[in-house]
């Protein structure tokens, strides 16, 4: 039975149209997907739409239809963009599924006979944006705002339902301490300890329904109130798998798959995934995700992203970028922009100058001139390995590098670190090139051997690169590998992610450059 792996990405909400910061989330959860299936496992890759709450019945009014109208609308943006991004998502979930609702609703059950939930009263400043209540202290120092959006706080009171989460909090901040990759980064890890270190009240978990006209899902063991989005939310994660069980046809048919490897959320969100979550979880004894990491924002130009500033990645300028340069090319300078977990910026310059440098002048030139070379050579027939001299051990160390060091990149989420190591092999294949001079050695017949270790030193590192290239940009590796004579066929990265594998004999052939230079 083959190991599992299960990654997601938050259910992002329906109340607006994605963006950048949506699309950076989904493509990181692609590569860690597309990764670890190359790497044989048995992967489940979740994402979805968030869709109940107050600021959908917001938007849905400020627009004139109802939630689920909107809902409806906007979720087809989410779902095309996917689509157009080569997202290899396995399953995508809306939280106003009736899979969804019901395994909901046998959660806050489940909650209520083991007396986790009580019934009280909470007035206090709501935070719409956020979908949740802020202390006075944090409402005060941020003069009655969003600390996230700066749109005003909103006061509320009014009976609710709430989780004994004070109660875990011990018990959470001992996991944490014990689990040190539980919570990712290391500097989002030490705000959550600290915070919890200062105390947490217990968790309002409903509101009136009515103040939602309806929309949401019935506490059901009190109609009257609505659950509270953030439980809602975070179910989804166990809700998609059929967990729990409630009699239809999706019942445990992914159970398998969790605990979770990795929840990917971006910071403003980590709070919810790392406390009130686990919290959860514990309190109805099911496993806890391995981990959840939390990445960082995005700024456009040097500035915060504003549609009034023109500097906005929405959707649309995605679809240009991606006709401009391809989609995979989008794909690889998002993650390669910065080290995951930090912030970072976007600018048309940085993507020019990544293309250019890395991928036409690196990559590309790299796979062409090695192309180019055997066909001339050795009329397109991919020579024999011969033996390696100490010239070639520089590529070969490099690309062994890379194979070790892939899968614990992977497992940290350290994208900009995996990059690393492939362009290393690039760099040194690109040196060892330009000091052997295989165009000079080729004029000598006495250096024929030579020259045949060479060039399938060249094509080795070049088939390397490309295969460990692949969870970031499926659809060029495979038009590279094509050049040179050789595709994955299915098997898994421990058959061909090794130095050696590319045979004596593969026949070659030039195509089109797979980066034509943008000046």
């Amino acid at each position: 039975m083959a190991k599992t792996y299960y990654v997601t990405t938050p259910i992002y909400y329906v109340n607006d149209a994605p963006h950048i910061g949506h699309s950076y989330t989904t493509i990181a959860a692609d590569v860690l997907a597309r990764y670890h299936r190359a790497a044989g496992l048995d992967v489940r890759f979740l994402t979805g739409t968030d869709e109940h709450g107050v600021k959908i019945v917001k938007a849905a009014g400020e627009k004139g239809v109802s939630p689920q109208q909107l809902a409806d609308e906007v979720v087809v943006h989410f779902q095309d963009l996917w689509d157009d991004l080569n997202i290899s998502y396995d399953d995508f979930i809306r939280t106003s599924q009736a899979r969804h609702e019901k395994r909901v609703q046998t959660l806050i059950t489940q909650l209520v006979d083991r007396d986790e939930i009580y019934l009280g009263e909470y007035e206090g400043w709501y935070d719409e944006g956020q979908e949740e209540f802020v202390t006075e202290s944090v409402a005060r120092e941020n003069d009655y705002k969003s600390p996230v959006n700066d749109e005003p706080l909103t006061r509320y009171g009014e009976p609710s339902y709430f989780f004994r989460l004070s109660k875990w909090i011990p018990w959470l901040i001992e996991h944490i301490e014990a689990n040190p990759t539980f919570v990712q980064p290391v500097a989002r890890r030490n705000e959550v300890l600290s915070k919890c270190r200062q105390g947490v009240d217990d968790l309002s978990i409903s509101r009136l329904l009515e103040k939602l006209g309806g929309w949401g899902i019935p506490m059901p063991n009190d109609p009257a109130h609505s659950v509270y989005v953030w439980i809602d939310a975070l179910s989804n994660y166990i809700t998609a798998l059929g967990m729990p069980p409630i009699g239809d046809e999706h019942d445990g048919a992914f159970e398998g798959h969790w605990p979770a490897d990795v929840h990917l959320v971006g910071k403003d969100i980590l709070w919810f995934h790392t406390v009130y979550w686990p919290c959860i979880l514990k309190s109805l004894d099911i496993p806890l995700p391995k981990g959840v990491f939390a990445h960082g924002w995005w700024t456009a130009e040097g500035r915060k992203m504003s549609k009034s500033l023109g500097n906005f990645v929405s959707a649309e300028q995605i679809r240009q970028i991606c006709s401009e340069y391809s989609r995979d090319v989008y794909r690889y300078v998002l993650l390669r922009t910065m080290a995951f977990g930090a912030d970072g910026d976007f600018s048309r310059n940085g993507l020019k100058g990544l293309y250019n440098t890395e991928l036409a002048n690196g990559v590309g030139n790299l796979l062409s001139r090695t192309v180019k070379m055997i066909g001339k050579y050795f009329d397109g027939a991919v020579p024999g390995a011969g033996q390696a001299d100490a010239d070639a051990a520089g590529v070969i160390a490099a690309a062994e590098d890379l194979v070790s060091s892939a899968g614990p990149a992977m497992a940290a989420c350290a994208f900009h670190t995996y990059l690393d190591k492939v362009m290393a092999v690039v760099d040194a294949t690109n040196r060892f090139i330009d000091a052997t001079e295989p165009f000079k050695l080729a004029k000598d017949p006495s250096q024929r051997q030579r020259l045949e270790m060479i060039l399938y030193t060249c094509g080795e590192a070049v088939r390397i690169v490309l295969v460990y290239l692949e969870p970031f940009m499926p659809e060029t590796t495979v038009r590279g590998l094509d050049q040179l004579g050789w595709q994955r066929q299915g098997r898994t990265l421990d058959e061909v992610g090794r130095w050696g594998v590319l045979p004596a004999g593969a026949g070659v052939n030039k195509g089109e450059g797979l980066f034509p230079r943008s000046v």
